[in-house]
């Protein structure tokens, strides 16, 4: 029987038992393990020692809960059972390369300020010089090395990883330093300060004249995105963006410099 092992990346070929299934690597699974697989439709797992584990991580840093949930194509994190990318009527690939496209071409030094899975990162870093990639916790990384997409964030020399706050992160950062930003934050609530017009100074201090930076925000059509995108827009302005063009296709905004 051919399956895929790798979240639908690649095929591989497995045994069917009448009491196990049979990995090319030797491992094997009982009946009772793959069917508990099954009925977790949310949930990826990893398969060690012929044993079975959800891939997710409790972090003590932000006491949240992070995990791996499967789509129809590339998987999305969960972040205290709030999916990080958009996942109804699209999948986390097509999502990022929306994203992607309203700040193209992307090329030169690329500030991604929320890492997540990598998506991001990995793509842009395929036309850029360099990408750096901030990540607060710990625990959403390792949520990213059990994920057979995100492997490219670790693998990839043009990919620059930095642990810590966002907000404290690009506060340390030269003036100017970056020809292209993709602000993808947590929700608001999760991450209000990453949404302030304090924040967007550094960001706007820190894009090069002639740059600009992709902002997600939500769904621009709900009542609270309507708020957030509102809110947003006059704090970029204030905060020295020339331009800022909403990008309904991306659920975000684009500010020019």
């Amino acid at each position: 029987m051919t399956i895929s092992l790798d979240l639908g990346l690649t095929s591989a070929d497995v045994r069917i038992e009448q009491k196990k299934v049979c990995f090319p690597d030797g491992q094997e699974l009982s009946w009772e393990q793959v069917e508990s697989i099954q009925s977790a439709e949310n949930s990826c797992f990893v398969v060690e020692q012929d044993s079975l584990s959800k891939v997710q991580f409790f972090s003590e840093k932000t006491n949240r809960l992070y995990s791996l949930m499967p789509t129809s194509k590339a998987p999305t994190m969960l972040v205290s059972g709030i999916p990080m990318h958009r996942i109804k009527g699209t999948d986390p690939m097509q999502d990022t390369q929306e994203k992607i496209k309203t700040i193209k071409p992307v090329v030169g030094m690329v500030l991604d300020t929320a890492t997540g899975l990598g998506y991001t990162a990995v793509r842009a870093a395929k036309t850029a010089d360099l990408v750096l990639t901030i990540e607060l916790d710990p625990a959403a990384l390792d949520v990213a090395r059990c994920n057979p997409w995100s492997q490219g964030l670790f693998d990839n020399p043009k990919i620059m990883q930095v642990i810590g706050d966002s907000f404290e992160q690009v506060e340390e950062m030269e003036t100017e330093r970056f020809d292209r930003i993709i602000h993808d934050p947590p929700a608001f609530s999760l991450a209000g300060d990453l949404y302030s017009g304090v924040f967007y100074q550094q960001l706007y201090r820190v894009l090069r004249t002639g740059g600009r930076m992709f902002h997600y925000i939500g769904d621009p059509m709900s009542k609270s995105g309507r708020n957030i995108t509102a809110g947003v827009v006059a704090r970029m302005k204030t905060a020295g963006f020339r331009t800022v063009k909403k990008a309904p296709r991306a659920f975000g905004v684009v500010g020019y410099k």
